[in-house]
Parts: structure tokens; C-alpha cells; sequence
């Protein structure tokens, strides 16, 4: 079946579903800390790990990420190291400066953390102040409105009421998406909507 199809997301959820029980029962019996998540979106997979120093951080994620791979190999499934990222939150206001993800055990190769992390279209930075989301997307909403010129012609312009239209039905849905990320009681929501002005 080829991509796009229903059957292969529900099989795959279906087969994966045992991984997960199997990995959540052996992190249990090594004792490792129960806020290390492993999220699963069809292919793409995200451990989560809370500590309040990076190197405990990294262990928990090593732990988990070996663990991960080995019964993945047990079921005859493969993990594309090479797209492995790693990124940390810090509530830090001194330099911010995490350690290596050091993976040298498995594959023989370091990960840095990442300064930005975009992920199933969210782009997050590490204070999570969501201002590169709020600017790639307001972007992206300025460069349609410009390319919006281009609907009408030398004899006929587009009318009001079909502008009107065309900017609450294709500009306002870029502009605010996922606006619940940066929108919220007590959030700093100037440079938003500095942004927003603009279209």
C-alpha cells in the first residue's frame, strides 16, 4: 500500500503498540524516571525527558534510546540514526550552554542541541517565547497577501467583498496557527502582535 493510504497508519499504530508496552515495563524495572515519555506520531518518534541538570537529562535519554532500538531490532524495525536531533528548554536566564548528547555506545556519533527545533509545523526556540513561530508564519501570511495581486487582471480587479473573503479564508488561518502557543494568560504577546499589524 502505498503513502497516503488509512491501512498502513492504523497497522503500524497497532504493531508499535506492543513496543511501547514492552519499553515502558523495562524502563520500569531499570528504575528510570517516569517523566521519560516516548511519544509516537506514525514514523516519527520523540523521547521527553524533565531533569533539572542536562547530564542527568542525557543518561535517561540514552537509557531510553537504547532500549528503544534494541527491541525495535527484535522486530525486525529500523531507526534512521542520522535524523536523530536533540533539543533542550531551559528556564535559565544565565548563558545556556547543554551538554553533548553523546551516543558514541550505539552509532559513534555526538549530537548538539539545536537552537530552534520545528516540529509537525510548530518551531519552538529554547525560552519558548514562540517568537520564530509567530515570525515564519506572519511571513508566510505577508508573501500570500502580495501574491493575492495577482487573482485579478488588466479588464477586472477582484471585488472588496472577494478580498475580504480570500483573507479570512487563506491569510487569517496562516497567520494564527496554533496561535494557542503563544496566546495565553500572562504570556509576553508584544512582538506577536507587532507582527500582526503588519498584515
Amino acid at each position: 500500500m502505498g503513502q497516503g493510504f488509512i491501512f498502513p497508519t492504523v497497522l503500524s499504530a497497532l504493531y508499535i503498540t506492543f513496543i511501547f508496552h514492552i519499553f515502558e515495563k523495562r524502563t520500569q524495572n531499570l528504575l528510570l524516571p517516569i517523566f521519560v515519555l516516548f511519544l509516537s506520531f506514525i514514523d516519527n518518534g520523540l523521547f521527553i525527558s524533565q531533569e533539572k541538570s542536562f547530564e542527568k537529562s542525557n543518561v535517561n535519554l540514552f537509557c531510553s534510546y537504547s532500549i528503544i532500538s534494541s527491541l525495535f531490532e527484535q522486530f525486525d524495525l529500523s531507526i534512521e540514526h542520522n535524523k536523530l536531533k536533540v533539543f533542550h528548554f531551559s528556564r535559565s536566564t544565565m548563558n545556556f550552554n547543554p551538554s553533548l548528547f553523546d551516543l558514541g555506545l550505539l552509532d559513534e556519533f555526538l549530537l548538539y542541541s539545536k537552537d530552534k527545533w520545528r516540529y509537525l509545523g510548530f518551531i519552538f526556540d529554547r525560552k519558548l517565547t514562540f517568537c520564530q513561530h509567530v515570525h515564519f508564519y506572519s511571513n508566510k501570511a505577508l508573501s500570500t497577501v502580495k501574491s493575492m495581486k495577482m487573482l485579478g487582471n488588466l479588464l477586472r480587479d477582484l471585488l472588496s467583498l472577494q478580498k475580504q473573503l480570500l483573507y479570512q479564508t487563506c491569510i487569517m488561518p496562516i497567520v494564527l496557527y496554533r496561535f494557542q502557543l503563544w496566546y495565553f494568560k500572562e504570556a509576553s504577546i508584544f512582538y506577536p502582535f507587532k507582527k500582526l499589524r503588519k498584515i
